[in-house]
């Protein structure tokens, strides 16, 4: 059964962290949110977690050898392979599972990454993985670059956004590309549990990462997670800023679910894009641009467009799940 608020809360002051202090992340980094609410989630459900990292900030901060911050049993790879690791080790437990040779099944499996493991280099080992139908949970931790190694453009970079190896100058507005719609394409893969999620709605979050793990088979998590050094804001903003992206249309909160869309935020009223993208440093180079006003009218237009889309699917596939077996 899954458990409410308060038995999480609960669970909160009787155990320890499966994602502990020590680590060498940045101050105000959103990324240990994640790692804790995850493995919280699972834990509370009476999981235990199996956790896979991809190199990323996550990783490289959190498993300085010969220290962990990680109280979980634990593996690190590549960049470009987490999903097939965390598929691979399923796939084993599964086997001794259903020959007998171990009786525990409250095994849960989780990998972790950020923008290169998951949007770019390790985008077709997370597209054979679900595929596959292999049961994990695949969290991906979005700060819209490679920021591990100094904040250059990534396929999650959002147009306008400087960064070293995109950056806004004179001759262009830095990256003119759109952010890749990640979740989307993960939903296309159709027989599993997407959605977004971001540090300002933990528990929105919660609830998502429960859904997930009740889910038999992939499920994938976008949460929307601030880097306070190469965004360019305070070390205590991460949430804050999250959001402002939630109330802007930037990053809207949903779900799918075996072909049914749902969007489980929908403020009254939403604010301009504009006061999400003036809140970020990474931001300031753009708005010296002459062309910066026409810049922000074509965002403002995409968000809303998408928007309308999201509102759209949610309406047509609404109690229609797709059919699990041919």
């Amino acid at each position: 059964m899954v458990p409410n608020i308060r038995d999480i809360v609960g669970y909160v002051e009787t155990h320890d962290w499966s994602f502990t202090q020590g680590h060498r992340l940045c101050p105000g980094c959103n990324a240990p949110m994640v790692a804790n609410w995850a493995t919280l989630a699972a834990k509370s459900m009476g999981y235990e977690p199996v956790v896979g990292a991809a190199t990323g900030c996550l990783e490289v901060s959190s498993t300085i050898y010969p220290f962990t911050s990680w109280n979980v049993p634990y593996i690190h790879n590549a960049f470009e392979n987490v999903a097939a690791t965390i598929s691979g080790a399923e796939a084993a437990y599964r086997s001794l599972l259903n020959r007998g040779k171990i009786d525990n099944d409250k095994i849960k499996f989780i990998a972790f990454a950020g923008d290169g493991g998951t949007y770019d280099i390790g985008l077709q080992s997370l597209s054979g993985a679900i595929e596959r139908g292999h049961d994990f949970v695949y969290i991906l931790y979005d700060n819209e670059g490679y920021m591990n190694t100094g904040n250059q453009r990534s396929g999650s970079t959002p147009p306008g956004a400087d960064s070293t190896t995109a950056p806004v100058g004179k001759a262009i507005s830095g990256k003119l590309q759109l952010k890749k719609s990640i979740v989307d394409i993960v939903a296309g893969h159709e027989g599993v549990y997407a959605a977004t999620a971001a540090t300002a709605e933990p528990w929105d979050f919660m609830r998502k990462m429960q859904a997930a793990l009740e889910f038999k088979g992939p499920s994938f998590i976008a949460m929307l997670a601030p880097c306070v050094r190469f965004w360019r804001i305070p070390d205590d903003s991460g949430p804050e800023v999250t959001k402002l992206a939630v109330e802007t249309k930037y990053w809207p909160l949903w779900e799918y679910n075996m072909g049914v869309y749902k969007v489980t935020k929908k403020p009254k009223t939403f604010k301009p894009v504009k006061d999400y993208i003036t809140k970020l440093g990474r931001y300031s180079k753009l708005m010296k641009r002459p062309d910066a006003n026409e810049i922000l009218e074509e965002l403002q237009n995409y968000v809303d467009a998408k928007w309308d889309r999201l509102l759209a699917l949610e309406e047509i596939t609404k109690d229609k799940p797709l059919r699990t077996k041919i």
